[in-house]
């Protein structure tokens, strides 16, 4: 997954794009935040609720009647929803995000472009006890992009441990876009179609449709402690940013994902070895989008197609899990 990243051409960047780079590596290259956390059942059993799942394993309690006990495994992706941002309103970006790991101006249009999570076999994150997440910046690289604008791709590194050790290592790449000049020209709506998705064609093949609303859309955001406007003002979305509607949250996509691979494995308290993913475009509230699952023997391989605002194919995120 991470070739993808490096085949941006990096001819042609700007000399400001490069110090803005290196001076955030520079500020946050000694740096390492750690934080403990309890991880209680009501961030989870939401969470699970939030993705229209009352149970969160097949065995499981229904959700809407009773939390997850202590002791449960948390599900792969889960611990997406703790460990949240901390950062008063004012030391936020003017779009919302938390900025601990941002570039200066004019790098300020942020979006979640992949990554890569793994797993320690035998101890799993679980509800109920105390875990410690250490998080450094990995690298800060100046890209072209292919229509030639500058970008940095900001990589992070997010380790976590319980009493027995380490148990998860969880990479997240960032992708930081100038900010847009003027008041931008918003994507078009959706266009009509009979076409669909691809559909499975054999037996290692499975697929799971999505829609997410703008309540699905709010409740993760609050979930996640995330304040970035293009997942819930459409304004922002279109008067600044140039999205037609309010963007699907990446690691919603991601944690759907992986809830989807689960959801095939004889036993589904299975957890992965890893995850490599990229997300190749947005999704939009209210917009329609499949999940085409190939099973392999050691590495499934997932992708969320959709159309674009023109009525194309295309892939909005892509990821590989081994087992």
């Amino acid at each position: 997954m991470q070739q993808s990243l490096r085949r941006l051409a990096p001819a042609n960047i700007s000399a400001i794009t490069r110090r803005l780079a290196d001076d955030l590596l520079q500020r946050a290259k000694d740096a390492q935040v750690v934080r403990k956390q309890l991880l209680d059942a009501n961030q989870t059993q939401r969470l699970s609720l939030t993705l229209n799942r009352p149970r969160l394993y097949r065995d499981a309690d229904d959700l809407r009647r009773f939390a997850p006990a202590n002791g449960t495994p948390l599900a792969p992706g889960y611990h997406l929803v703790y460990f949240t941002p901390i950062a008063l309103p004012d030391e936020l970006g003017n779009d919302g995000t938390d900025i601990s790991f941002s570039p200066a101006e004019p790098f300020t249009r942020r979006m979640w472009a992949g990554g890569e999570m793994k797993w320690v076999k035998g101890n799993p994150l679980r509800i109920g006890e105390e875990a410690v997440e250490t998080t450094r910046l990995v690298s800060a690289v100046p890209k072209t992009g292919r229509t030639g604008e500058d970008m940095i791709i900001v990589r992070v590194e997010k380790s976590f441990e319980n009493a027995k050790g380490p148990a998860l290592v969880d990479k997240r790449d960032w992708v930081f876009r100038t900010k847009l000049s003027g008041r931008p020209a918003p994507l078009p709506d959706a266009s009509e179609s009979d076409g669909q998705p691809p559909s499975p064609q054999d037996a290692s093949q499975k697929s799971r449709d999505f829609l997410q609303t703008a309540v699905s859309l709010f409740r993760f955001s609050a979930l996640t402690f995330n304040g970035h406007k293009i997942h819930y003002s459409r304004p922002w979305c279109r008067e600044v940013e140039g999205h037609r509607d309010v963007v699907v949250h990446g690691p919603l996509n991601l944690i759907n994902m992986l809830d989807f691979w689960r959801d095939v494995q004889d036993n589904d308290y299975t957890m992965p070895q890893s995850i490599q993913y990229r997300a190749m475009a947005p999704f939009y509230a209210g917009e329609a989008y499949r999940a085409l699952l190939e099973k392999g023997a050691e590495t499934t391989s997932i992708k969320l197609w959709g159309r674009s605002s023109l009525g194309d194919f295309k892939f909005g995120m892509l990821g590989d899990v081994t087992s």
